[in-house]
C-alpha cells in the first residue's frame, strides 16, 4: 500500500484499465480524487492468452470482470472512453466518453497505464462488455471448425496457444512457428527448454527458424488462412487458421506529447517509474518504458506507483526504485488438470496444486489482497 499522508484531494487521473490500470486505481492512498478512464467497462485481462483463444469460457471466469464488482473503485470516478489528448502545461486531460461526449479532466499526478496494441490479444478500442464477450466466441468458433491450426510467433502467447489448443483439441493438427532456436525469448534458459519438450510431447510440431514474410502495414489483429510466406526461404505453409503471435507491439501512446515518449512511442520513465522532465506523470505496464522487456506489469509496477505518487503528493516516505528481474517469468500455460505452474526467473519452477487454484490463488489472493476485494457476479 502507498504510503498514508499524501494530500488529501489532490487530483489522480489513471488512463488505462486494464491488468496494471486497475491494480493502481485500487490501491492509491486514501483521500485522493482519482479518475480512470478506460476503453472498456469490464478488466479485459492481457493474462493468460494461450487460455483465451482455447477455452473462453473457462479463462472468462477469472480474467474478465466487470468494473462494478471492484469493491475499492467505488471511490474512484470511472469513465468509459478513450483520452483524445493531454496538455502538459495545463495538467488536464480530454476525454471522449463511449457515449459521444467530451470532457475535460484536470490532475495534480497523471499514471499512464494504457499497454500495447497486440493482434487481436489486445487492443485499445472502445468496447461494451457484449462485443468483448463476442468476440471471445468468434476466434474459438473458427480455431473449433479447422483441422489444422498454425500459431505464428514463439513469445509466451504463441506458446501458450499452442499448448492449450493442442491440450483441448488434440484430434488437431498444431504448428508452431518461431524465428530463434527455441521458443520464448527472454525466459531463462531451463525454462525454454522445458517448455519446448512439454510442447512436442502434446503433438505440437516446432519449426524454428522460420520468420514470417509480413507486408507494412499487417497487424496480425483477424485469423487467416492464406498461406504464410518466409523471409527465412522456407517453402510457403497452409494451414486452415493461422493465429498470429508475433509481437508487432504498438504503444497506446497516440493521445501523448511526443516529449514524454521514446523513438519507439513507449514512454519514458526513471528508475521510479516516473517521466524524467515531468515529475507529476508516471506510467506503468507494458507501455512504460522501464527496462528492455518492459516488465513492470508483471513484476509488481503497481506497488512502486502507488507509493511514489502518493510520496510525490506529500505523503511520508522515500520513492521506491523498480527493480526488474534479468529474465521474464510467469506461468505460460496457464491452469491445467495437475494445476498452475510459475516459471521463476531463475529457471526453477513450483506448481499451485489444481484444488488451490481457485481458493487460493484467484478468490484470496487475487480478489481480496490484489484487487481488495470483488463483488459477486451477478
Amino acid at each position: 500500500m502507498a504510503t498514508g499522508g499524501a494530500g488529501r484531494g489532490k487530483r489522480v487521473v489513471v488512463v488505462g484499465l486494464g491488468d496494471t490500470g486497475v491494480l493502481v486505481a485500487a490501491n492509491l492512498p486514501k483521500g485522493l480524487d482519482v479518475t480512470a478512464v478506460g476503453t472498456r467497462p469490464a478488466l479485459v485481462s492481457g493474462q493468460e492468452l494461450g487460455n483465451r483463444v482455447a477455452d473462453p469460457e473457462g479463462w472468462r471466469r477469472n480474467y474478465l470482470v466487470p468494473l462494478r464488482r471492484f469493491r475499492r473503485l467505488d471511490r474512484v470516478c470511472v469513465r468509459h472512453g478513450k483520452v483524445a489528448g493531454v496538455d502538459l502545461p495545463a495538467q488536464t486531460v480530454a476525454v471522449e466518453t463511449a457515449d459521444g461526449g467530451e470532457i475535460t479532466v484536470p490532475y495534480d499526478v497523471l499514471v499512464i497505464a494504457t499497454g500495447v496494441t497486440n493482434g487481436f490479444w489486445r487492443s485499445d478500442r472502445v468496447e461494451d462488455l457484449a462485443s468483448v464477450e463476442a468476440g471471445l466466441g468468434r476466434v474459438a468458433g473458427e480455431i473449433d471448425a479447422a483441422s489444422t491450426v498454425a500459431v505464428v510467433g514463439g513469445g509466451a502467447t504463441g506458446v501458450s496457444a499452442a499448448y492449450n489448443l493442442a491440450r483441448r483439441h488434440p484430434d488437431k493438427d498444431l504448428h508452431l512457428f518461431f524465428s530463434g532456436d527455441e521458443p520464448l525469448p527472454g525466459y531463462h534458459p531451463d525454462t525454454r527448454g522445458r517448455l519446448a519438450r512439454q510442447l512436442a510431447k502434446v503433438g505440437v510440431e516446432l519449426h524454428p527458424g522460420h520468420r514470417a514474410a509480413l507486408p507494412d502495414g499487417f497487424t496480425g489483429a483477424e485469423l487467416t488462412s492464406d498461406p504464410i510466406e518466409w523471409s527465412t526461404g522456407q517453402e510457403p505453409f497452409t494451414a486452415d487458421v493461422v493465429l498470429w503471435a508475433v509481437g508487432r507491439v504498438r504503444p497506446n501512446t497516440g493521445f501523448l506529447p511526443a516529449e514524454l515518449l521514446d523513438e519507439h512511442g513507449f514512454v519514458r520513465v526513471d528508475e521510479h517509474l516516473q517521466a524524467p522532465d515531468h515529475p507529476e506523470v508516471f506510467a506503468v505496464g507494458d507501455v512504460a518504458a522501464s527496462d528492455p522487456q518492459r516488465s513492470s506489469a508483471r513484476n509488481w509496477g503497481y506497488r512502486v506507483v502507488t507509493h511514489n505518487v502518493g510520496v510525490a503528493l506529500g505523503g511520508k516516505g522515500k520513492q521506491k526504485a523498480f527493480v526488474p528481474p534479468r529474465y521474464r517469468w510467469g506461468s505460460i500455460t496457464g491452469i491445467q488438470d495437475d494445476g498452475l505452474t510459475v516459471f521463476q526467473p531463475n529457471g526453477k519452477a513450483f506448481r499451485v496444486p489444481r484444488w488451490a487454484v481457485q481458493p487460493l490463488l484467484f478468490d484470496l489472493f487475487t480478489q481480496r489482497l490484489l484487487y481488495r476485494g470483488l463483488r459477486r457476479d451477478t
